[in-house]
């Protein structure tokens, strides 16, 4: 579609003879477009100008797509020489500006069609102007080893762009932000400084040619201070040198810039690596609420130095720079995106709308704050605009004339100045107050508790190593008032202040996570419900105090996703990086927020223990699912892929009965089948029993071995065939034959709960089915209840209970019960894996009673249920001496009891009657009449 027939607005001249001119030099034009063109005139006297000095241009170009007239002159200037560019490159950017200049004025673009515009022509003039100069250094050989075949790669050169070009955001009359760099990797040592030299050169030409200001103007302002400490490096740097200075002393600030950051000319593949390789720098690991900190002193320093706080006048306003200014969001949005960015690659945008957008879209601002600031930056960068377009200004700065104001009116098609200046005086005023709402620290956070008096524990919090720097101790002040008046109102505060004291010491530092605290008190209230009633939860949160940016990641409180889901989630975070110990840190920092959320859950109500249990078995299936491929790929590059069908990892014990507590082992045996292969395939070959026997090991290490992220779970394997003794990988024909031939009793009982969990697809059901075809053989019941009265003993003589609250152990107990159902299970050829339907399916058969099954049944999930609050209130055993009243008020409500008193004599008793029909059952000499199952 043509220019004219995309009109839909007109400015009003100003200056009505100029307005008048315009109309005479464009008689041939339809009214509508002379109206624009006559507004145009009489407002910016740059623009006038430009539509004198290409008025047959111009006037044939409003009949075309301006798209297609702008790509019809970048072609043009393509094939130019250096000489050629010098002029051919200024004509062109005066055809640029007046074209996006009434695009604008018309509203035939949009903001964002005029800023990409004028950013793909700096772009391409870049990368012309780049490339001119470099083929005449190729030409005289001033890089070794580079010819002019490699002038499309500028031999190794990239110009980053960086702010507003980066984001291809470019406003009217801005300059052209750079860091240029070359990839050293090309060249060899000994080439190395005359290459740098030849670089160095290259760049003060190209922004020679850009900048100069000749009779026909200047292409670019071309500013390349934004390169690494640019007082004493050199204008083109070393991709290496810059590297290192990020890694090194690299600022905030500087992690904000590279946001935008954009490979805009030269080596764009190289450019590409280059900032891959800056990934870590640019977006942390952690959610950095530090951030806000160094955003806020930087907004500070911005004010102080060009002296622009607020005035309440419009008059030489600053749009960009100024309170509630374009900059404001800029940093609003900027700071939320590094703070989340790490974890959250879709926010990791260049656009300052598209960015606003996610965020909203991920819960990260409320969408009425995206769409308002939205609103008011699109505005605001069309008023600076028509500030530029008067006469090619580089500035930001409203006028501060009456007449001047009339003038920006007009050019916005708008007769009334003083409901034009109110609107802008209105948008400045919500930006600002936003803004300061987000940055300033403990004006609208944390600091309006009543002042709390400080007990004797607070006087020591100052020694610990949270709190050894400045900036760590000036935001903990902040919060201490509002901390303490919440540990106070807890329901026991001593237990929580000293909970809370131990949280506090266990921490290794404290910046980032005071800050986090500071942005967002809902955090404050987590960990004081924490501190008065699981001390232990508050431990493992001083270790792993990251796990709390899940709390705030949007999706906390959400349903539980599944297991499905959950390992496709993992698998996904592992594929982004090909770095092995990196995937091991992946999958620690992962399960560790997972395993944060159902014990917040559970220690809330939010879900009972039987649940909390189905979910930490779901993670540590997924866990093995989606990183034993990753184990097998790492191990495959030496020794080859797995011979045959591949390994299962069997689930044993409580896992493969798909409940587990906080702190629960993983019980695994490992199950192969290699076929008829005899040696794996890699470049080290190995006979498949040693393969698979290492292969274990190797997936052994990456789970239990502790890396910088801790480790994943503690692994037993004593289940497997010939516990400890046995190989620690059985083929799937040796698992069968040692089942159904030499086997004990209790491994018939363990292989009750047998569950494969992780592995081949196929091998998995061929285990499934040994495993049933094992548990279908007919028994002797004598001979069973014998060995489980053996094994009963044995255990009881090995540990007895240790206290009212252990559970586990002792008469009666969840071992105890759990025995007895897996002994149900075999005689009766059960395929439940868990203990409640094994005891439901021991009644259906005759072995117990209904009412017996019932008894031992509401037992057992009693007892389950302290055992699974009691891991997660506590390290170590429960004792009710010690307990404190936050986790006595816990256990009670998980068990729906009064108080710790009647649980205990509630316990006492249910396990007394478990205890009397366990030992009458494993007596008894028939099951439903029958002698055998």
């Amino acid at each position: 579609m043509s220019f004219i027939a995309r009109i839909t607005r007109s400015p009003i001249p100003f200056d009505a003879e100029a307005g008048s001119d315009a109309q005479v030099l464009f008689a041939e034009l339809p009214p509508e477009m002379r109206e624009v063109l006559a507004g145009t005139a009489g407002c910016s006297s740059y623009l006038r100008g430009l539509m004198a000095r290409h008025s047959d241009w111009l006037a044939e170009a409003l009949f075309q797509d301006p798209g297609a007239v702008l790509a019809a002159e970048y072609e043009r200037l393509r094939p130019m020489s250096q000489t050629e560019l010098k002029t051919g490159l200024r004509q062109a950017k005066g055809r640029v500006a007046l074209l996006a200049g009434l695009a604008d004025l018309a509203g035939v673009w949009s903001l964002e069609q005029v800023t990409g515009g004028l950013t793909d022509f700096a772009d391409l003039s870049v990368d012309l102007a780049m490339k001119a100069v470099l083929e005449r250094e190729l030409e005289r050989g001033k890089f070794p080893g580079q010819t002019l075949d490699d002038l499309p790669q500028a031999g190794g050169m990239v110009a980053l762009a960086m702010g507003k070009m980066g984001a291809h955001e470019l406003n009217y009359s801005s300059d052209i932000d750079l860091i240029m760099l070359f990839d050293e990797s090309r060249y060899e040592t000994g080439d190395f400084l005359e290459a740098r030299s030849g670089f160095i050169k290259a760049t003060r030409r190209m922004t020679s040619l850009l900048s100069d200001i000749t009779g026909e103007g200047y292409v670019w302002r071309t500013d390349l201070r934004l390169r690494p400490d640019p007082s004493v490096t050199p204008v083109c740097l070393a991709m290496e040198a810059a590297e290192r200075y990020y890694e090194s002393v690299g600022r905030t600030w500087e992690r904000a810039a590279h946001i935008k950051a954009r490979p805009c000319a030269g080596d764009i593949r190289a450019g590409a690596a280059y900032l891959e390789r800056l990934r870590p720098f640019i977006w942390r690991r952690h959610l950095d609420f530090a951030a806000i900190q160094d955003a806020h002193d930087m907004r500070l320093k911005i004010k102080e130095h060009k002296g622009l706080h607020e005035t309440g006048s419009l008059e030489g306003r600053n749009l960009k720079l100024g309170p509630g200014g374009i900059r404001e969001i800029e940093f609003f949005t900027q700071t939320r995106q590094i703070i989340a960015g790490g974890r959250d690659a879709s926010l990791r945008l260049r656009g300052t709308v598209p960015a606003l957008a996610r965020l909203a879209e991920t819960g990260w601002i409320p969408d009425r704050l995206a769409a308002r600031y939205t609103d008011h930056y699109r505005y605001l960068r069309e008023i600076e605009h028509r500030v530029q377009m008067v006469a090619d200004a580089r500035t930001h700065a409203l006028p501060t004339s009456a007449e001047g104001f009339d003038r920006i009116a007009r050019m916005c098609g708008q007769g009334d100045t003083a409901a034009f200046k109110a609107g802008i005086a209105e948008r400045l005023v919500e930006v600002r107050e936003a803004a300061e709402g987000f940055f300033a620290p403990g004006k609208k956070r944390g600091g309006a508790s009543a002042p709390t008096e400080e007990p004797e524990i607070v006087s020591r919090w100052r020694r610990y190593p949270a709190l050894r720097s400045e900036r760590a101790r000036e935001i903990f002040e902040r919060l201490k008032p509002d901390l303490l008046a919440r540990l106070n109102a807890a329901p026991r505060p001593d237990e929580a202040l000293s909970a809370f004291d131990g949280f506090l010491s266990g921490l290794p530092a404290g910046v980032q996570l005071f800050s986090m605290f500071e942005a967002n008190p809902h955090l404050r209230t987590l960990i004081v419900d924490i501190a008065s009633t699981a001390p232990a939860l508050a431990s493992y949160l001083s270790r792993n105090s990251g796990v709390l940016d899940a709390v705030i990641g949007g999706s906390f409180f959400a349903p539980w996703p599944g297991k499905l889901q959950l390992c496709v989630a993992l698998g996904r975070l592992l594929e982004e990086t090909d770095d092995y110990e990196e995937q091991l840190d992946v999958a620690r920092r992962w399960l560790k927020e997972w395993h944060f959320r159902v014990g917040v859950h559970l220690l809330r109500g939010i879900v009972d223990s039987a649940e909390a249990g189905r979910q930490y078995a779901d993670l540590a299936e997924a866990v093995l699912t989606a990183l034993l491929p990753a184990v097998v790929e790492n191990f495959a590059h030496k020794h080859g892929r797995m011979p045959g069908r591949g390994g299962v990892a069997v689930g044993m014990g409580s896992l493969g009965a798909g409940w587990i507590n906080s702190r629960s082992d993983l019980d695994l045996i490992m199950i192969y089948d290699a076929g008829d292969a005899e040696v794996s395939d890699g470049p080290r070959p190995l006979p498949v029993v040693q393969y698979y026997a290492r292969l274990t090991k190797a997936v052994l290490t990456a789970i239990t071995a502790p890396t910088s992220e801790g480790r994943l779970y503690e692994v037993d394997m004593r289940l497997r065939p010939s516990g400890k003794q046995g190989p620690v990988a059985t083929s799937l024909s040796a698992f069968e034959s040692y089942q159904k031939n030499e086997a004990w009793t209790w491994e018939h009982l363990a292989l009750t709960r047998a569950r494969p969990v992780a592995g081949s697809l196929g091998l998995k059901d061929d285990i499934e089915a040994v495993r049933l075809s094992v548990l279908e053989q007919r028994r002797d019941l004598a001979k069973v209840l014998e060995d489980v009265r053996d094994m009963r003993r044995r255990l009881s003589e090995a540990k007895g209970q240790q206290g009212p609250l252990d559970v586990k152990r002792g008469p009666g107990g969840m071992q105890d019960i759990e025995l007895l159902a897996q002994a149900g299970a075999l005689l009766t050829s059960a395929h439940a894996r868990r203990t409640p339907p094994q005891l439901a399916a021991a009644a259906r058969h005759g072995w117990l009673s209904k009412a017996e099954a019932e008894q031992l049944t509401a037992t057992y999930r009693m007892a389950r249920s302290v055992q699974s609050v009691g891991r997660l209130l506590v390290d170590g055993p429960l004792d009710p001496e010690t307990l404190g009243q936050g986790a006595k008020e816990v256990l009670a409500r998980e068990t729906g009891l009064e108080d710790l008193d009647a649980l205990m004599a509630e316990l006492a008793a249910r396990r007394a009657v478990s205890a009397e029909i366990i030992d009458a059952a494993l007596e008894r000499t028939e099951i439903g009449g029958k002698a055998m199952a």
